[in-house]
């Protein structure tokens, strides 16, 4: 314990890196880089260009906030993080095609982290992973490529990213931030070097494991919430009966919680209850319900496809070779994020059916759609096109084109789905 409190001095003593500078990474570093020095870094060259150049393509950061954060700089190369003492690592932790969790990302982060790793240095984990991680996997990767040895040499901290992309009103520094370390010492350190930006104060948690599963619990309760009322949703239009009028009549009671139908998707919801199941079953439990809830909300895009189609037929509309528009590609509203968006489904099982689709997302980049999906989004849809309309986004662009424009990009005898709630019931043909 001497040489512990011989290497770990003071907060104010920290020289940080951030590595990883996507959604989560670039807000910290910024907010971090507005009051001491931050080394920001990224393997994405052209990400670094960019950032250099004072724009921030995920619309995260405002150019001024980035000319405010005067104290950090960006760079792609590992010599650069040798001054270093703390290390706070913001890298994907996505799933695999087979829903299996995709550490790759964080392995290779710790390997060059570990590459430059010093006694007496912090590294703190931010990317959501199942309880055990930090300690199972990673720290391994660190003593392996720095010869140091785990809470001798240097330690670990591990506060969970809670960043909602496109939110402008919830901010990094004014969400609470959950804190741990891997020694009640060095937990005080990173619980003190967060509240230097974080405004709502944090929460300092007993353990590594502890705040790990915080994490991942956060989003498999939203998960299993929207999954009981996609289910309600099906129950509902089997009976004949508006969904959305049913929740507005129950969340006039006070504790309803306020959860709305839909697709489930982007970089935690869709993924975070893969971690924890893929441990659970790893000590020999099976989960039910958590899983049960994943393949409800995986399989919403299949079903609001069937709705259209029954609709469609309905009407005496032709299925095969129908043109259809979907009108967003985000996983959210008003944000580019394209990350394990749920619309994709929409636009696969239509394809099945042999239809011409169209995706139309003001706010998704081209090129990375194609990069990712293979689609190509319409600069702007043409009036009169399409045989079925489906509104898989609530962008405001769309609210502000309001049923009338939507309704005159159709045919004059097409569908129009509202998945969003975004029109009034009256103003759509299907509503999930």
């Amino acid at each position: 314990m001497t040489s512990t409190k011989k290497s770990l001095s003071s907060v104010s003593s920290l020289s940080l890196a951030v590595i990883g500078l996507g959604y989560v990474g670039l807000p910290l570093a910024v907010e971090f880089g507005k009051k001491r020095s931050v080394v920001g870094f990224d393997i994405n060259e052209k990400r670094i260009a960019e950032l250099k150049a004072g724009h921030d393509h995920t619309l995260e950061t405002e150019p001024e906030e980035l000319q405010a954060a005067s104290l950090l700089r960006f760079t792609t190369q590992l010599e650069d993080l040798r001054a270093c003492n703390c290390y706070i690592v913001t890298v994907p932790t996505p799933i695999d095609e087979h829903k299996r969790p995709d550490l790759t990302p964080l392995i290779k982060a710790s390997e060059t982290v570990g590459k430059v790793l010093k006694p007496g240095d912090i590294v703190i984990y931010e990317s959501t992973v199942y309880p055990g991680a930090t300690e199972e996997d990673c720290v391994p990767v660190l003593e392996k490529f720095s010869g140091l040895k785990f809470n001798v040499d240097f330690f670990a901290g591990y506060s969970p990213e809670r960043i909602n992309p496109g939110d402008k009103e919830h901010r990094v520094t004014t969400i609470k931030k959950v804190t741990s370390g891997s020694t009640p010492e060095v937990a005080d350190i990173v619980d003190a070097l967060y509240n230097e930006i974080i405004t709502a104060g944090t929460h300092k948690a007993a353990s590594l494991k502890v705040a790990e599963a915080a994490k991942v619990i956060e989003n498999t309760q939203r998960d299993l919430n929207i999954a009981l009322i996609n289910e309600l949703a099906i129950i509902f239009n089997k009976m004949g009966i508006d969904t959305e009028a049913v929740l507005q009549a129950a969340g006039s009671k006070w504790n309803f919680l306020p959860f709305r139908p839909g697709l489930v998707g982007g970089h935690c919801i869709g993924v975070d209850p893969y971690y924890l199941t893929h441990k659970a079953q790893a000590i020999g439990y099976h989960p039910e319900i958590i899983l049960a809830g994943r393949r409800l909300n995986d399989n919403m895009g299949p079903y609001v496809v069937s709705q259209l189609v029954k609709a469609m037929t309905k009407r005496r509309v032709h299925v095969n070779g129908a043109r259809i528009l979907v009108m967003g590609l985000a996983f959210k509203e008003n944000c580019p994020d394209l990350r394990n968006t749920r619309v994709v489904d929409i636009v696969t099982e239509l394809q099945d059916y042999n239809c011409q689709v169209d995706v139309y997302d003001p706010w998704a980049a081209p090129a990375e759609a194609q990069h990712e999906y293979g689609i190509t989004p319409v600069a702007q849809p043409e009036p009169g096109t399409y045989d079925g309309i489906i509104v898989a986004v609530a962008h405001h662009q769309f609210k502000t084109m309001g049923a009338a424009a939507i309704r005159a990009l159709g045919k004059p005898n097409h569908v129009l789905y509202d998945l969003k709630y975004l029109l009034p019931a009256a103003e759509s043909d299907l509503r999930l």
